[in-house]
């Protein structure tokens, strides 16, 4: 993946992932971790990690608010819970997190490279030198809350970091990937996602090398209380250049999933993929018993995540299609299908661990059936999809932070029909 730029709006959200949910998502998040890095490499599931819309998708497909700034939080955590025990096997590690977690970085940095040799000194400075650019160097209004840092055995490194503006309640997330990273002060960021708030101070940018330069220059010749001084008697300041026009994924205030939050084909490419495969195909094609239409639905939508190209996550909303959102938009967790989701998964990575992919292959042409048949796929409207998805919640074992969903009040009791 090239490096890139981009920005989204990311509402400010609070609370916390309940027990229940952060269970699955530790375990969803692995398999998935797995899965990629079987396909394609370690290498490349850090390049996803640094992708802002994949990103998003990722952590949608796993349960959370689809459009909130709680997504960054809630993946980081679940990678480091999940990937812990699989770091000598996977070559993976997860430090920092929110709070004063990310503040023990550099000593979980410095600890792991000592028992498995990269220089955890060098990586714990580059992890300072991220916090302080986006900090210090990048002035547009957001105080950073959260520092996550994956680095691999062979010590390349993926930065994921967000930052808060209480007034306008909202984040902003930076990503930041070693690939290709020549300097931490001119143009380092993968990408920066957040909404756009008018002029800022980017140091950063390739075009203030001479301002950087120049300030050094000041600081040497004039001190720093001579420079205050005359920046008040100015009084006034001259805008930097206009920033170049760069990606902006906009993720809107709403909770609920609408119709222009969703490209509807490639919801209906998954459904049918779906249809054409379930019951009894995918589910004897796995050797996993009991797995329906429902099911494999949601495992074509985990399978685009493990297999999709970047231009297949401009539209992270429909990636919470597969397992619903812990506060019951687009509907409650289907807890049934999401831990039927994990079985199939996990199933599926056992088995290619032993030389054997068939079963994880399967999941592979599931996605690319769901890719052929979008171009003319038909099915339910988003808002009718997502009714049906609810008036069916209690037989998938619907949950969410209210609670768990009761039946519809025509019909009484669960029915017995696997999802």
């Amino acid at each position: 993946m090239a490096k890139r730029a981009g920005s989204a709006d990311l509402p400010l959200h609070h609370g916390r992932v309940p027990a229940w949910l952060g269970r699955r998502m530790a375990r969803l998040g692995a398999v998935i971790a797995e899965a990629i890095i079987h396909h394609y490499g370690r290498e490349e599931f850090l390049r996803r990690l640094a992708h802002p819309f994949w990103f998003q998708s990722f952590g949608a497909v796993m349960g959370m608010d689809w459009h909130s700034s709680g997504i960054t939080t809630s993946v980081i955590g679940a990678l480091k819970r999940g990937l812990q025990p699989m770091a000598g096997e996977l070559g993976l590690h997860v430090c920092g997190g929110r709070g004063s977690h990310s503040r023990q970085t550099p000593a979980e940095l410095v600890a792991i490279g000592q028992r498995v040799g990269f220089d955890g000194g060098a990586l714990a400075k580059a992890s300072r030198l991220v916090a302080k650019v986006d900090s210090a160097a990048v002035q547009d209004g957001f105080d950073l809350y959260l520092h996550g840092f994956i680095v691999a055995d062979d010590a390349r490194w993926v930065v994921v970091q967000q930052g808060m503006n209480g007034d306008s309640r909202l984040a902003r997330r930076y990503h930041w990937c070693s690939e290709d990273l020549k300097s931490f002060v001119e143009a380092p960021h993968t990408a920066i996602e957040g909404p756009g708030q008018g002029v800022i101070v980017n140091l950063t940018d390739r075009r203030a090398a001479a301002s950087r330069h120049r300030q050094l220059d000041l600081l040497r010749d004039l001190g720093p209380d001579r420079i205050t001084g005359e920046v008040a008697a100015l009084g006034g300041r001259v805008p930097p250049p206009k920033q170049p026009s760069l990606p902006h994924l906009v993720m809107p205030a709403h909770h609920d999933v609408r119709p222009k939050d969703v490209i509807l084909r490639r919801l209906h490419g998954a459904l049918s993929a779906a249809a054409d495969r379930a019951p009894e195909d995918f589910s004897e094609l796995l050797l996993v018993p009991g797995v329906g239409a429902r099911t494999v639905h949601s495992l074509a939508m985990v399978a685009e995540v493990v297999h999709g190209a970047p231009c297949r996550f401009a539209d992270p909303g429909r990636f919470s299609l597969a397992h619903g959102g812990k506060d019951r938009h687009p509907y409650p967790v289907p807890t049934l299908v999401y831990d039927k989701t994990i079985a199939v998964l996990k199933a599926a990575v056992a088995q290619a661990k032993l030389g054997n992919d068939e079963r994880l292959d399967a999941i592979r042409r599931l996605d690319d059936q769901a890719r052929r048949v979008e171009r003319h796929a038909t099915g339910p409207t988003l808002p009718e999809h997502i009714a049906i998805e609810r008036r069916r919640s209690h037989d998938y074992g619907g949950r969410s932070v209210f609670g768990w969903e009761p039946p519809p009040a025509d019909i009484p009791g669960r029915a017995t029909k696997m999802p």
